[in-house]
């Protein structure tokens, strides 16, 4: 995708960045997050739905184990070197991250419903667990080197110990010896050199025989390890450096040991950054109620009650109220001019969409309605605000004509363009119908637009290109307060004079301005005001009747299913009255029975009759189970024709396209000047005269007439 640093600028890109770069863990992540840029539409869809996956466990309890890390890409190429020896910190790093990945592979598993994207990344990492448990033979869950790390480890550590003992065992024996003579000071001992040393009294040094380690500054005190240690700490400190060369050679075995898993640590390693940043782009979203719209492969764009993040994080933190937009583009639809008074809340519109755009195109949570559809451009292109350029001495106007000029040269039916304030800097006559100009050839370059004048002229050609949409920020006309909600499919006005007079400027300079001013545009602003507030009534109403329609169908459809669950439970009922009286009938014959063998009926009669009733008790239930049989079937055949019926509609809508196209493939092949053509369904015959686009000029002779191409048939 294309976009320069400026255009990114403009639309605050990177001020966007720098909100979601704090929530990464990564110095390394954060970064990257600061030089995100837009994508191809297959790479930035699989990014948006990781983090859509990602966001899922904020909003319940599944929870992903992903926790801080230190990231080892240091690591991963020292320890190539040959026998070099990675250090102690730098082991627990890469144990760390391969257990992270260990309960990943663990976990999306177990829901891979919630989890498909992020669960079938983690599977194509092929986990070692040698290298966590090569790790723990060496360290301990200190991070320290065990001494079960070698037998030479173990033994040397075994010769420390007990040469501190005997340090320590000898010294206290001389300390206790010393100590009942008069050789020792008062403090008796001190520490020289991490070692525990006699404190003698001077006069009395030949008398203690062993290493003299200093003396005081007043030279009363001499200090002295006993001979009788001094052997022993010799002994501790040969088997400490001992000690320190077998964890040297340990480590650099170890060291080479990972080297062999190198290519599975490096794709850990690339696939914890990528899944810090998912997530930081997933906490983003949690804050600002990011969602992922539909994603079109068409050109259909349809934003619901979209957010600009920033300002929405702004105006919370100040407690302000936002207004959300809701617009679309599609082919049919390419263009959108927005017209308003100023401060109404139009360029924020043009930034608004243009950020939500570059957001998507990068992997990134939009705060728009769930049901809102976005597309993948190959160029945003904007213009919005002051441009003047000290630097070159450009005056705001020809700064924004050299930007024009880059425009007209890269725009095409990928683009969308963004463009403030269309048109102005210049004579507003002359500089109006150099941005009609513009319009035009935007519009033949089947370019995507959204734009904002104060212009009539532009508001007027808008009405007149069918692939084009005028739409108004609507203003209160009797507080002459910006309502902040954009309204498509009406020009809006620019309210100057209204303005004008509400922030106090005397009225006869205001009725003297409306002299000047032509009377027909005077009058058609007046026209757009009343218009506009006569739409936003009918708006509204149609909004109430609207609401009330969809309660009213509701409340419908809750009737039926009432009326649906009390025809279940009377037919329940009934089921049940008919099976309870039944059984009753069924107890008075048996009642029956007991009576006529008790009064002397002989037992060969009754058991014949007995038999004959349960024989007709067996074909009454044959015949009740086929009748449920035979109504499960009627329903079965009711539901089959219904899908048949729906299968045939597709069909034909399906067959209806085809035509469609194949006639319009037709259509360009012989629709030209000169052809005989009648319109569809009448006997008239004419001839083309012009084609201007889709529209085609037909004579008959005696008059013309202009109609779509798409109701003519050739002769």
């Amino acid at each position: 995708m294309y976009i320069n640093i400026e255009d990114l600028n403009e639309l605050e890109f990177p001020e966007l960045l720098s909100e979601i770069s704090p929530f990464a863990y990564s110095p390394k992540t954060r970064e990257k997050i600061l030089q995100l840029r837009p994508m191809e539409i297959d790479e930035a869809e699989l990014s948006l739905k990781k983090t859509a996956e990602y966001l899922t466990s904020f909003e319940s309890s599944n929870a992903i184990p992903f926790d801080e890390y230190e990231d080892i890409e240091s690591e991963l190429k020292l320890m190539l070197i040959e026998n070099f020896r990675l250090e102690n910190n730098a082991f627990i790093k890469i144990k760390t991250i391969t257990e992270q990945i260990g309960k990943l592979q663990k976990f999306f598993p177990t829901m891979p419903e919630t989890f498909p994207c992020l669960m079938e990344e983690a599977a194509v990492l092929e986990f070692r667990k040698e290298i966590i448990e090569r790790v723990d033979k060496v360290f301990n869950r200190f991070g320290e080197v065990k001494s079960e790390a070698s037998p030479v480890l173990k033994e040397l550590r075994t010769e420390i110990q007990h040469a501190k003992k005997a340090i320590q065992e000898n010294f206290n024996r001389a300390l206790f010896n010393y100590g009942q003579s008069e050789f020792l000071d008062d403090i008796r001992e001190s520490i020289i050199e991490d070692q525990r040393v006699l404190a003698v009294k001077s006069g009395f040094k030949k008398r203690v025989p062993g290493r003299v380690l200093g003396i005081s500054k007043t030279g009363s005190i001499t200090y002295i390890q006993p001979d009788s240690v001094i052997k022993h700490y010799f002994k501790l400190r040969e088997n400490e450096e001992e000690e320190k060369k077998e964890i040297d050679r340990i480590l650099r075995r170890l060291t080479a040991e990972l080297a062999e898993f190198q290519p599975q640590l490096t794709e850990y390693q690339a696939y914890i950054f990528d899944l810090d940043l998912t997530r930081a782009k997933a906490k983003f979203a949690e804050l600002v109620n990011g969602v992922l719209p539909k994603i079109n492969r068409h050109k259909t764009l349809r934003l619901k009650d979209a957010f600009h993040p920033l300002l929405w994080l702004r105006n919370k933190a100040e407690n302000k109220t936002i207004f959300p937009q809701t617009l679309a583009l599609t082919e049919h639809n390419r263009i959108i001019c927005i017209s308003g008074p100023n401060a109404g809340g139009k360029s924020i519109t043009l930034k608004t969409v243009g950020l939500l755009q570059l957001m998507i195109q990068s992997g990134i949570l939009v705060p728009v309605h769930p049901k809102s559809e976005m597309f993948f451009f190959d160029k945003i292109m904007t213009d919005i605000g002051d441009n003047q350029s000290i630097e070159n001495h450009l005056s705001t106007y020809s700064s924004r004509l050299k930007k024009m000029a880059g425009i007209i040269r890269e725009a095409d039916a990928d683009t969308l363009l963004l463009i403030d304030e269309f048109g102005t800097g210049s004579d507003p006559e002359l500089g109006g119908a150099l941005a009609e100009s513009f319009m035009e050839f935007f519009y033949d370059k089947k370019s995507f637009a959204i734009i904002t004048t104060h212009y009539t002229n532009i508001k007027l050609v808008i009405e007149q290109l069918p692939n084009a949409q005028n739409a108004a920020m609507l203003f209160n006309e009797e507080t002459l307060e910006p309502m902040y909600k954009l309204e498509v499919g009406q020009a809006g006005s620019s309210f100057t004079f209204e303005v004008a007079e509400k922030n106090k400027i005397p009225r006869f300079i205001i009725h003297s301005a409306k002299k000047k001013v032509e009377h027909d545009i005077v009058n058609l602003d007046k026209t757009i005001v009343k218009l506009q507030q006569e739409k936003f009534e009918v708006e509204k109403l149609k909004s109430d009747l609207t609401e009330r329609k969809e309660s009213m169908e509701d409340k419908r459809d809750n009737l039926q299913k009432l009326n649906d669950q009390l025809q279940q439970k009377l037919y329940n009922f009934q089921k049940l009255y008919e099976e309870e009286h039944r059984k009753l009938q069924f107890g008075n014959k048996i009642e029956a029975f007991i009576e006529s063998y008790t009064k002397g009926k002989s037992r060969k009669d009754v058991v014949k009759d007995f038999v004959k009733l349960l024989e007709q008790e067996k074909f009454r239930k044959i015949g009740a189970n086929k009748d449920e049989s035979k109504r499960l079937q009627v329903v079965k055949r009711k539901i089959t024709q219904q899908l048949k019926k729906e299968e045939i509609i597709e069909k034909i809508a399906e067959t209806n396209e085809k035509l469609e196209e194949q006639r319009k493939t037709d259509r360009a092949l012989w629709m030209k000047v000169g052809q005989r053509v009648r319109i569809t369904g009448s006997t008239s015959v004419g001839t083309i005269e012009k084609i201007s686009k889709n529209k085609v000029t037909v004579n008959y002779g005696n008059f013309k007439t202009m109609i779509d191409a798409d109701e003519l048939e050739r002769i």
